[in-house]
Parts: structure tokens; sequence; C-alpha cells
């Protein structure tokens, strides 16, 4: 019997969860997400090859569902991921003296962290399943680390002044018991994994759901994978959905939580779904990036799909804001410029970084030769040079969907839509510049239809 991959799956978890301890005893609190997001990531990097790289409960139980993992596995996997987080929470309690305890954060109820842990555990399964383990992508692409290895960053800074940022029942079981060796009562010290663990694994499972929702192909064993974009139009609607959700959803609860890094947050949420579902519907999750790619024609996108892609857009972004509203005790923001800096001067910032948006998702996703790794790392990368560019300035949304989403629940602060038709209107703009630069500067991509 071979052992190497249990030991990697030990090695790997231990990492992971020591990596957290050592962060919230001693680390920035600016860049701690960003180090366990990195120190998964390597790992998966260094390990993927031996064992699958799941380090995570959740991974192997939505692994298992969807047919990717024995399960004569999912036993001895959970075994040692669990036996490797509780070894690290002693290890990093005994190197410090000093222990932490898990709970949601205060003012937060049991319901809301637990939420919050079942919609990031979610994006993580969700996010391997597709990147690491689909017929679409699996052994086939090299992104996979640094796409599961971010939805930490996404979901850490996103959601962890809610729950603390779990998403793993190996960190939850490892911070708690580490406490139980610290002294802590054994009741209080194991009580709130007891709650966590559940919500993780029924994030896991959802995210199966899903996975076999988005990529029916998956259902069958002998079914072979369709051309990207060649799915049925229910599972494309779908894939905006969610990927837009996303994006939402963690751009809502950074600016509501006072995360330290949101913009980066906001782009890894961006950047890891369009890894996971570019090959599904094309990854637009914003009505601009549609509207520029519809604009720019060569038929990357049908005409009939456009407003049921923007309507799935406005929706996902739309839920997404009553999701934050609900998980942030009914707080709101309102979409508006700064009123330091003068509205127009907003409204034309919305429209460049849109523009800027756009004309990478044209340039790298959407041409006969596009990246095959970095494609999401170049569109994510806009949001973060624009959202610290601008966002002091209009709020960096670049995204009528986020717009709607932030407005629409802005109303219950007592706030307007005014900017919201300004912003939209500036942000569909961009996206039609960024059509007519693309068709100016890649003349190539119509050499066929012109001989046509």
């Amino acid at each position: 019997m071979a052992y190497e991959k249990y030991i990697a799956e030990f090695v790997g978890t231990f990492v992971l969860v020591f990596t957290v301890g050592c962060n919230v005893l001693s680390g920035s609190p600016v860049w701690a997400v960003t180090s366990i997001a990195l120190s998964l990531m390597v790992c998966i990097y260094a390990l993927g090859g031996v064992s699958g790289a799941n380090f995570n409960p959740a991974v192997s139980l939505a692994l298992a569902f969807s047919g990717k993992l024995d399960f004569k596995e999912l036993g001895p996997y959970m075994g040692c991921q669990l036996a490797a987080g509780l070894c690290a929470g002693l290890s990093y309690g005994a190197l410090f003296g000093k222990v932490f305890e898990l709970q949601p954060a205060a003012g937060f109820s049991w319901l809301r962290a637990g939420l919050a842990e079942m919609i990031y555990t979610w994006m993580l399964c969700f996010v391997v399943l597709n990147v690491a383990c689909s017929k679409m992508h699996a052994g086939k692409n090299q992104f996979y680390g640094l796409a599961i290895g971010f939805v930490v960053i996404a979901g850490g800074y996103g959601a962890g002044h809610i729950s603390g940022g779990c998403f793993n029942p190996a960190v939850a079981l490892g911070i708690d018991l580490a406490s139980l060796g610290q002294g802590v009562p054994l009741m209080k010290s194991v009580g709130w994994s007891a709650f966590y663990i559940p919500c993780e694994f029924v994030g896991a499972l959802l995210a199966c759901v899903t996975f076999a929702t988005c990529r029916p192909e998956e259902a069958s064993a002998r079914a072979p994978a369709p051309e990207p974009g060649d799915y049925p139009l229910s599972c494309r609607l779908l894939s905006e959905f969610l990927g837009t959700f996303m994006l939402v959803l963690t751009v809502g609860l950074n600016v509501l939580g006072g995360s330290p890094a949101p913009v980066w947050s906001i782009a890894a949420s961006l950047m890891c779904m369009i890894y996971a579902l570019g090959t599904c519907s094309g990854a637009h999750f914003n009505p601009a990036v549609t509207i520029a790619i519809a604009a720019a024609g060569r038929d990357k996108v049908a005409k009939a799909d456009i407003m049921p892609y923007i309507a799935a857009q406005l929706i996902g972004g739309t839920a997404a804001a009553f999701t934050y509203q609900f998980m942030e005790n009914g707080k709101v923001f309102p979409l508006a410029p700064n009123a330091a800096h003068n509205p127009a001067a907003a409204w034309v910032f919305e429209f460049f970084f849109t523009f800027l948006l756009a004309f990478v998702v044209l340039s790298v996703a959407t041409i006969k030769n596009g990246l095959s790794e970095y494609f999401g790392l170049a569109i994510g990368s806009c949001v973060t040079a624009g959202g610290y560019a601008i966002g002091a300035v209009s709020g960096g949304s670049l995204n009528p969907a986020v717009s709607t989403g932030i407005s629409l629940t802005g109303l219950f602060g007592g706030h307007g839509i005014f900017h919201l038709i300004i912003y939209v209107l500036f942000e569909v703009a961009g996206g039609l510049a960024a059509a007519g630069l693309f068709m100016a500067v890649r003349p190539d991509e119509y050499d066929n239809k012109l001989e046509n």
C-alpha cells in the first residue's frame, strides 16, 4: 500500500493550519490572509501530483461526491487532514505559548458566521472541481494552484471579519483543539468547530450540485467535454449568475467589513471565478463586458444571448447585494462619488477603467490565439489597477451589475439611484469604446470574415 499520498495530505494541511496560527498570533493584519493563501497555493503546486492536494476535508468530500475521489480514500484523506490540523494547532500553541479561539466575531450571529463559512467553502470546492478535476481542465493547465489559493484571499479578507474565515474543517478543528491544549474548557473549545464543520460540508455538497449543473458532461464517464462556449444556455446563465454573485458579494463584504485589502480581495474573487467558468460561459460577469464582446463582433456571443447574459449578471449582482446586507446586519453603502471629488471626474474614471477592463478581456480571452494560462490573472488585475487608482474617487465599480446591486440595497439606507443611472451609462460607454479600439488595433481578428 502506498502511503505517500497520505503523507502529502498531512504535510500540506499541516503547513496550511500552522501558517494560519502563526499569522493570527503574530502576523500583519494586512498581509496575513495573503500569507495563508500563498501557503495553500505553494503546497498545491508542490504536492498536487502526489495526492491531488486536497488539504481540506470539505474539498475531499466534494471530490468524492463528484466522482473525482474514490470513496474508499475519503476516510483516510479526512483522517490525515484532521490529524494534521490538530498537530499544527498544538505546534503553534506550544511555540507561541498562547492560542486563539474559534468563534463568530463580536456583533455577528451564528447564522451569519455559518453562512460565511458555507458560501466561501462552496467557492473553494467549486473552483477546485472546475480548474483541477473537470474533464475540461484536469491535467491541462498550470493555473489551478493560483485559482484555488486565491479563493482564500477573496474569502479571507471578505468574510474573515464575520466568521474568522476557516473554510476548512481541519483548520476549524485544529484551532479549537489547540485551545483545549492551552486550558480552554472542553465544551467551549470544540463548540464552534462542531457548528462550523457542518456548514463547510454543506458548502462542499452545494459545490457538487452546481458543478454538475454547469458541466453536465461530468454526469457520464464517457461524455467528452464540449468545446469552450458550447455549453447549453442554461449552464452558461448559471455560470454568469454564480460568477457575478461571488464578485458582488466580495465587494460588499470587503467594503462594509473594513477590509485592509479590499481591492486585492475583490480582484481575486473575479480571477478565481474566471478560471473556474471561463470555458463554460466566457466568464463575462459584467454587462459592460458582454456589450463590448457583442459590439466587437466575430460571433463571440450570440445576439440572442446578450440580454439573457445581462439579466443573469444583474440578478446575480442584486442577489449578492441583499446577501451581504443580511450578513452585515442590515448595513449598506451608497453608490456615489467621494464628496471630496468632482462627480464628473468620478464618472470619467468609471468610463476609463471599465474601458480598460473590457479591452483586456477582448485582447486576452476572445482573440484567435488568446492567453491559455494568464487570462484570468490579466483580467482580474484590471480590478486591482482600477480599484486602487480610483476607488477613493468613484468607488471603482467598473461593472453595471456591481453598481446595480450596491444601489438597490443602498435604497434601504436612504440613498438614491441617480448615480446608478450615470455610472451605468459611463460603464457601458467604456465597454463600447473598448470594442472600437479593439477593432482598430486587431484587424487580423477580422481577416477571415473579410475574405469570406
